[in-house]
């Protein structure tokens, strides 16, 4: 059944909750009650033509593997990258002069254009890429595509993925302007504009720009993967997610083969507070990307499987369904390592069990964080390892252990410090507000309470001039809410209440937001506002399998009001 949600501040939509046993692992679960596509083998993807989508990009390869080359491209534009490489690799195989297939290998390799490239993986797309320029092709058009792809990977080791991202944006462009009838132009031309949106514009222009252009092929190709997946990037902001709400209830159906399609609906069901919604999605997720693995070493994390346990952890913990999110907890921590060894698993490792602690308000248990799997190259994700890093230091000072959070900070800074030397703006960034909050906490421990505000006020302010990256649901803990957590140990309930509200403009639904508010309204007084925030409260809950303590004062609040 549906639940209502009758707040009129923010809409919720409750999705059907499929309740997984009290016992058994995360992966046999989702075999069992979610199944996706037959899949036998990860490399055999040849019975997936049905289940893509529908793509039509028309090149002066030999007839003969056209078709081949339409599905190799609907499989990039899902974020599917290994079959992706195997199909464009056939491709090359069966036609040599094909040099679209070597441009189709290099963007696979180069993976998700989102998030920090594995230099291994940019030395392999970057040959992909001089073998696509050697080959050439039979027409200007494709000229221009193999073109605007060598500014991805030109000098890659020394020039900032950022810069190579935007020279290759103004190539798609120059692409998409002679070639207006080109609907696959436009698609990659959207795609480079998505990506390249700064964290800190709230203007969002180049991700609008990209969604009209998307919206008029949408209209034109309904079963288009790469114009809804596109789409959902675009309005991936508190101000845009609305408005992709009809491309994320459609795009896990247009290629229901892929892992990466059933997760990301999921961006903007969190976007919108929707959590029963997103489980749903990210539970198919996982189920098709063990599906994918086929007899994947259940101690190994197979491709496209942690991205989605994380949002699933996330969404579980909005809801109180802290056992479902155990569960992913400990899926996630039985794994020894990973097929690919990427950021997006790195984060994902980090942020489960970190977000695990912190949601509950187990400070202690925060405090006693540490970095599983140990055979992991932690190393390479200083930004990914900082949030574990973070969430100890909070732990510890919430818990009024000033000197161990001092020691999080110190590393914090280390973090930072080799992000910027890594000429990464975003993350050293994203670092320095976790630091900053932390010495907000620190002069919280040690007293200091009115310079414990300032510093709060302060991070707040910086991480309201950025945005979240698309690997993540969402800061580990938004800075308003801990300032709003601070004014009310503080006893300022009003002014408490001012910051979850703030923080519940961009963050919507989030329990911990919607408990503060509550709360926060109870203790000035404000007895209807109250009313309302612990009402929403346990509507987002309805599927808990928790007793939360802030659920039993929501209850006893509601009674005798």
């Amino acid at each position: 059944m549906r639940n209502r949600l009758l707040s009129a501040v923010v809409p919720l939509m409750l999705g059907v909750t499929l309740i997984l046993p009290t016992a058994g692992p995360v992966r046999p679960t989702l075999a069992q009650q979610m199944p996706a596509a037959d899949h036998t083998d990860h490399q055999d993807h040849s019975d997936h033509a049905g289940q893509l989508g529908s793509v039509q990009f028309t090149t002066s390869c030999s007839p003969a593997v056209q078709a081949d080359f339409n599905r190799a491209v609907a499989m990039y534009h899902s974020f599917w990258w290994e079959p992706a490489r195997d199909a464009f690799s056939a491709i090359a195989a069966a036609d040599p002069s094909c040099g679209m297939a070597y441009w189709g290998l290099a963007l696979s390799w180069m993976q998700n254009p989102f998030t920090v490239p594995n230099p291994q993986w940019m030395q392999q797309g970057a040959a992909a890429a001089e073998r696509a320029a050697a080959v050439g092709a039979g027409t200007e058009r494709e000229r221009a595509f193999i073109a605007a792809l060598t500014e991805l990977f030109r000098d890659y080791e020394t020039v900032p993925q950022g810069t190579r991202q935007l020279n290759y944006q103004q190539a798609m462009e120059g692409v998409y302007t002679a070639y207006p009838e080109d609907r696959e132009a436009a698609v990659f031309y959207a795609l480079s504009l998505a990506f390249t949106t700064p964290a800190t514009d709230k203007t969002y222009a180049n991700s609008l720009r990209g969604a009209a252009i998307l919206e008029d092929v949408f209209a034109e190709q309904p079963g288009h993967p790469g114009v809804t997946h596109y789409l959902i990037h675009s309005y991936d902001y508190p101000p845009l997610a609305q408005q992709g709400a009809d491309a994320a209830r459609r795009y896990a159906s247009i290629a229901p083969a892929v892992p990466h399609a059933q997760h990301m609906p999921s961006h903007i069901f969190t976007r919108l507070g929707y959590w029963q919604d997103s489980i749903q999605t990210n539970l198919g997720s996982v189920a098709a990307a063990w599906a994918d693995a086929g007899g994947a070493q259940p101690d190994v994390a197979p491709p496209d499987v942690l991205h989605p346990m994380d949002y699933l952890t996330y969404a579980y913990l909005q809801g109180a369904q802290d056992q479902q999110a155990a569960r992913v907890r400990d899926e996630a921590q039985a794994f020894r390592t990973t097929r690919q060894q990427n950021f997006g698993e790195a984060f994902a490792f980090a942020a489960i069990p970190a977000r695990y602690a912190l949601e509950r308000a187990q400070w202690s248990e925060a405090a006693a964080l540490a970095r599983r799997p140990s055979d992991f190259p932690w190393d390479r994700f200083p930004e990914a390892e900082a949030m574990l890093v973070f969430a100890r230091g909070l732990g510890a000072a919430r818990s009024g252990d000033a000197s161990s959070a001092q020691q999080a900070v110190a590393q914090l800074e280390q973090y930072r410090d080799a992000l910027q030397a890594r000429r990464d703006a975003y993350w050293s960034e994203q670092t320095e507000i976790q630091r900053q909050e932390l010495v907000a906490w620190i002069a919280l421990a040690e007293g200091r309470q009115v310079e414990a505000l300032e510093l709060m006020r302060a991070a707040a302010a910086l991480e309201a001039t950025t945005e979240k990256a698309p690997v993540s649901p969402g800061p580990i803990v938004p800075a308003r809410e801990l300032l709003g957590d601070m004014l009310l140990l503080q006893n300022q309930p009003r002014e408490a209440l001012v910051a979850y509200v703030a923080s519940e403009q961009v963050e919507p639904n989030r329990f911990r937001g919607l408990y503060g508010a509550a709360r926060a309204a109870e203790l000035a007084g404000e007895a209807e506002i109250a009313r309302d925030y612990y009402t929403r409260l346990l509507a987002v809950s309805a599927d808990a399998d928790t007793d939360r303590p802030e659920l039993r004062q929501a209850r006893a609040f509601l009674a005798g009001s």
